[in-house]
């Protein structure tokens, strides 16, 4: 993909997401990882109202090069490339929304991961979501954590795509800005399933995610 495809794809992946509810006002925000340095949302741009020209630009050192000011949460961004590139070099992409199911679950007593695995395309697509303690918008403390955590999932053999802030939202990744936004649907979509549903569904069990394992390579 190039720099000018990159530009267009975040801006029609913005406007996507905004027209369907997935962020609003100026919540949320995408990067795209080039060759040499990264592309990102403008501080407090609507995604639905994006322009390529106005992307921020950043070099490989995070030091902003062209466009409008870059959003506070590129220190984020960047810390889940350098994390993830360890296990999945094709990483290019990170989307970060203030989904509302996925920040409801948060308001309320949460275990260490979002969401149990109650779908087999939650299992296939998403896999586990860390839940990370709230730290404030743009917090680096907040990086560090997500970074660690990418690691120790990785040691662990269950590789993560994305990580969930609490009270603010999801943070998924991928290799195109499409891939990504797929993620963040399927996320979105099980956890106002999780919501709906009175009593809690029964998740899957051990061999039921071994068989997802085997037959589509699912990684949970």
């Amino acid at each position: 993909m190039t720099e000018t495809e990159a530009r267009d794809e975040i801006c029609r992946v913005g406007k996507s997401l905004f027209d369907r509810g997935y962020v609003h006002a100026t919540a949320g925000n995408i990067s795209v990882r080039l060759d040499e340095g990264f592309l990102i949302t403008p501080t407090d741009a609507c995604l639905g109202f994006l322009e390529p020209a106005q992307l921020a630009r950043l070099d490989a050192q995070g030091q902003q090069t062209g466009g409008l000011p870059a959003s506070k949460t590129i220190a984020l961004h960047t810390a889940i490339y350098r994390a993830a590139a360890r296990f999945d070099a094709q990483t290019r992409c990170v989307i970060h929304t203030h989904s509302t199911h996925c920040v409801a679950l948060t308001l309320q007593p949460t275990g260490p991961e979002l969401l149990p695995p109650i779908t087999p395309y939650f299992v296939m697509k998403v896999g586990r979501v860390p839940h990370i303690p709230y730290h404030h918008p743009g917090d680096a403390a907040a990086a560090a954590i997500v970074a660690q955590t990418i690691a120790d999932y990785a040691a662990q053999g269950s590789p993560v795509r994305a990580v969930m802030l609490a009270r603010l939202g999801p943070n998924v990744w991928h290799d195109t800005p499409a891939a990504a936004m797929a993620v963040l649907e399927e996320l979105e979509e099980t956890a106002r399933l999780w919501m709906l549903c009175q009593p809690r569904p029964t998740p899957l069990n051990e061999p039921q995610i071994e068989e997802l394992r085997q037959a589509f390579g699912a990684q949970w």
